[in-house]
């Protein structure tokens, strides 16, 4: 199996194909090897050029992409998982979520097929994404695979320390999507400081603050001083008490969030 990097390259927004072609290649000469996309994106045939093009060898690099809500029937997750690692240039998609339990999201249907694109090797790992912690429990249990990671908005106002709790729990990855919170870190006074006391950038302190709690962010970037200032996050190291102040910080504030997603229903 593939080594899961502790930072990743998020392309949401990227739709643009030369845009998402270039950053795709300077993410990976910078030294990103894990690239995150999804087909509600529509750019996994740009993030597939960007792989193809790139110096990196593919089987360097952890692929990620996530099921589309209108695309979880069993039919379909088994028929789209295929067409998106074909835009992606890859044999088998190292990681393949269901990017929202929404829609379309049937639990029996929808995991069964997950786990036969497994035993075809079409994937090799089950991710889930933006899911409550009962409705985690319940898929953990369904499913024959293990769920290898659960992707959430998480940063230092929005902490998920339940779902912190669930990954320790079941052993699997906690990816932080909006991990700078589209830079609203660098309005955060605490932050700020604790940047200026490292000579570092507000958005490295938020991602090697999530890094130092075990999850993997995988921050969005398109242009190459955003793309190469996030990956030099991994070379920050805070003290004891630069983490207690960011601890502080939680205050359970969403960037994503609307009258349908799940933690609306619980």
């Amino acid at each position: 199996m593939k080594d899961f990097p502790r930072l990743g390259f998020g392309t949401y927004k990227l739709e643009d194909r030369d845009e998402c072609v270039e950053a795709v290649k300077t993410a990976l000469d910078v030294g990103y090897r894990h690239v995150d996309t999804a087909q509600m994106y529509h750019n996994e045939e740009f993030v597939g050029e960007g792989l193809a093009e790139s110096d990196v060898d593919i089987d360097d690099v952890f692929v990620a992409t996530k099921l589309d809500t209108d695309n979880l029937g069993h039919d379909d997750v088994l028929e789209t998982a295929r067409e998106s690692a074909e835009k992606l240039g890859v044999d088998t998609i190292d990681l393949l979520y269901v990017h929202w339990p929404l829609d379309s999201y049937d639990e029996d249907e929808t995991l069964a097929a997950l786990d036969e694109l497994v035993e075809e090797g079409v994937i090799a790992n089950v991710g889930l994404s933006n899911f409550r912690p009962d409705q985690l429990e319940s898929a953990i249990e369904t499913l024959d695979a293990s769920v290898f990671a659960h992707q959430v908005e998480m940063h230092p106002m929005l902490q998920q320390r339940e779902l912190r709790e669930h990954a320790a729990k079941h052993d699997h990855r906690l990816v932080a999507y909006s991990p700078i919170a589209r830079n609203q870190v660098a309005d955060e006074a605490v932050i700020v400081d604790i940047a200026e006391k490292h000579d570092a950038s507000p958005a490295q302190v938020a991602l090697a603050w999530l890094i130092e709690k075990g999850a993997t962010p995988i921050p969005k970037a398109a242009s190459p001083d955003h793309i190469r200032d996030n990956f030099a996050a991994l070379d920050l190291d805070l003290d004891d008490e630069d983490v207690a102040a960011i601890d502080d910080l939680d205050s359970t504030h969403r960037i994503v969030d609307f009258e349908e997603a799940p933690w609306n229903h619980a």
